[in-house]
């Protein structure tokens, strides 16, 4: 320290004591160090729970029901908003000593006070309904985050809109949102639902009116409308016209129009029904240029949200049949193994239908089987349904008209013509009209509402097969079309933008890659780019324009890689990611991606 100087008189300087250097300062800043011990405060609060447990220092009883729990008004108020009000302010319990809440059950309020001692909470199916409403109360907004994500993580097309209701009443705004995006994401398996059935007239009206609706066709939508009313036909009725206005009538086809929309009782019975029936008729009677110019609700095209897509490849050869089943990222351009299938399986059919991914019969590694197993994407897990009247391997499977048809195949001994249909509604399956031809490895797809079977084997003739057959479901007949260019059994067929393509294959010994595709509006085959590899035996999906062959063996050893098609460029290109199994007979279905 300087020593005082002597007072200065009016007008003589004043020397001033020397500032310290920047390097001085540094100095005197080193000195001071503040540390800060992270498990502090866990500790503090494990030993409050401890006092709390042995009733030490405790100076309030919480009461529910017939539960009473001893704590710590400055625990509970600098954890709770809604404590922290109620020991601070003018109110009674400001001092009692003893504390009832109402409106919140023994066991729940429990948790939650735990919660508050030991910030650890488990969130289940049997109390989140309880607890996110206690949790509000409580103004504990951790806990009550916790529930909403529980509960978004466990959305599926049966309990969607039940969530969505419990979220509108405790006005979990971010929570009703993602339901109700969810519900309309899933429109086509929702509407199949119990909750779906009970909604009140205002909810369907909302969630069929909505543009982000994902349908694959209005017919749906229809479907939907008509499934509402009969569910409870005497009081809903008269709800009929509401309804219609809000079903895209012109943008259904017109043949579903006179067959269907037509022929329905509930239309037939209602004159407002039959002037929308009408104003879409007359819709489809005008140039196509003019129809760009109505501005009109139902003749707006629907514009959902794009879902993320992943492909699901099954089981198959590696050598003999394996469970694996592998599922490819689009998005993030990576392979991920899911649940296995419950037993062996190749050969197999596999389709993507009413939300599910369905594994038809196949090859178990020593039986053909008839049984089949069916893929839930929310719940990661596979179960069993009705299985097919015959066993069926190397059979062509697909899906029209919300049917699942599986297709000849090999029974153990011979090739089989007979083709039968599931419906999932009645979980059971029954005969169609056979083929023409007995066809085992048999690739077959849908266009226009038509069935297509390609090529494969004929075990009585002993040959690959050229030909392809076409089943028109409305009068049960299949009819022969134009032949390929050459034999392809094994060969992986699928669908973009209305034309069919057969992919590799093989003539005997004779693997190809060949491809070729057929025009169902001129009836003919042309050839397209030549694959990167021979494939025969392969999965088929087709994905935002481009279409995907999966593995599938080149004649000597089983593929890992996969290569899709771009028919505006005509090339084929490998996918970088290789399956972490080489597989062929493989079922390739696409999903949408879960929440």
């Amino acid at each position: 320290m300087h020593p005082a100087g002597p007072p200065t008189m009016e007008g003589e300087s004043v020397k001033l004591s020397p500032q310290p250097t920047v390097q001085a300062q540094d100095e005197e800043q080193s000195q001071r160090t503040v540390t800060v011990n992270p498990a502090h405060m866990g500790k503090a609060f494990k030993v409050m729970n401890e006092l709390r447990s042995k009733q030490l220092l405790c100076d309030v009883m919480i009461v529910a029901e017939d539960v009473e729990i001893e704590a710590h008004r400055v625990v509970l108020a600098a954890c709770s908003p809604y404590f922290c009000a109620m020991f601070t302010g003018d109110m009674s319990e400001s001092k009692a000593k003893k504390i009832e809440i109402r409106d919140v059950d023994g066991q729940t309020l429990s948790k939650l006070i735990d919660y508050i001692y030991t910030a650890e909470i488990e969130v289940t199916e049997e109390n989140v309904q309880v607890l996110l409403p206690a949790a509000s109360l409580l103004q504990l907004m951790d806990v009550r985050q916790n529930c909403c994500d529980f509960l978004q993580s466990q959305l599926h097309p049966t309990n969607c809109l039940g969530i969505r209701a419990f979220a509108d009443v405790h006005t979990c705004t971010d929570l009703l949102q993602q339901a109700n995006a969810y519900a309309e994401q899933h429109f086509p398996e929702v509407m199949l639902g119990e909750e779906f059935l009970s909604l009140s007239l205002d909810q369907v009206c909302s969630l069929i009116s909505s543009d982000k609706l994902t349908v694959s066709s209005e017919e749906k939508v229809f479907e939907a409308v008509i499934s509402w009313i009969n569910y409870e036909k005497e009081t809903r009725l008269d709800h009929m016209a509401k309804l219609m206005e809000h079903v895209r009538l012109p943008l259904l086809p017109r043949d579903y129009l006179v067959q269907t929309v037509e022929e329905e009782a509930l239309i037939k019975n209602n004159n407002t029904c039959k002037d929308f029936l009408i104003e879409a008729m007359k819709y489809h009677l005008l140039p196509l240029d003019q129809r760009l110019l109505i501005k009109n609700p139902r003749t707006k095209p629907r514009t959902p949200v794009s879902l993320p897509k992943v492909m699901i490849v099954v089981g198959g050869q590696a050598p003999k049949a394996i469970r694996s089943v592998e599922c490819y990222d689009f998005e993030e351009g990576r392979w991920d193994q899911i649940a296995e299938l419950p037993s062996r399986r190749c050969r197999a059919g596999v389709v993507f239908m009413a939300g599910h991914v369905y594994a038809v019969g196949g090859f178990n590694g020593s039986l053909r089987v008839r049984t089949v197993d069916v893929y839930d994407g929310v719940k990661d897990q596979w179960t069993s349904i009705a299985s097919m009247q015959e066993r069926r391997s190397t059979l062509g499977a697909a899906v029209l008209n919300d049917l699942l048809y599986a297709v000849g195949g090999f029974d153990g001994s011979t090739g089989l013509a007979s083709v039968e249909a599931y419906s999932y509604k009645t979980n059971e399956w029954f005969f169609v009209a056979p083929m023409n031809t007995r066809r085992s490895s048999v690739g077959v797809g849908v266009v226009e509402g038509k069935l297509y079977a390609v090529g494969g084997y004929d075990g009585a003739s002993r040959q690959c097969l050229s030909t392809v057959e076409q089943y028109n479901p409305a009068t049960n007949e299949w009819i022969y079309v134009a032949d390929m260019s050459t034999r392809r059994s094994g060969a992986g067929v699928g669908v973009l933008s209305g034309q069919l393509y057969a992919t590799g294959g093989h003539d005997g010994p004779l693997v190809r890659k060949s491809v070729e595709v057929y025009d169902p509006g001129t009836n003919s085959w042309k050839q397209v780019a030549d694959m990167n590899m021979c494939r025969r035996n392969a999965g088929v999906c087709a994905v935002n324009g481009l279409l995907y062959v999966v593995g599938g063996d080149d004649g000597s050893c089983n593929l890992a890689s996969v290569e899709y098609y771009n028919p505006v460029t005509d090339k084929w290109t490998l996918l970088p990611a290789n399956m972490s199994t080489g597989r062929s007979y493989a079922g390739v279905a696409v999903i949408h991606k879960s929440l």
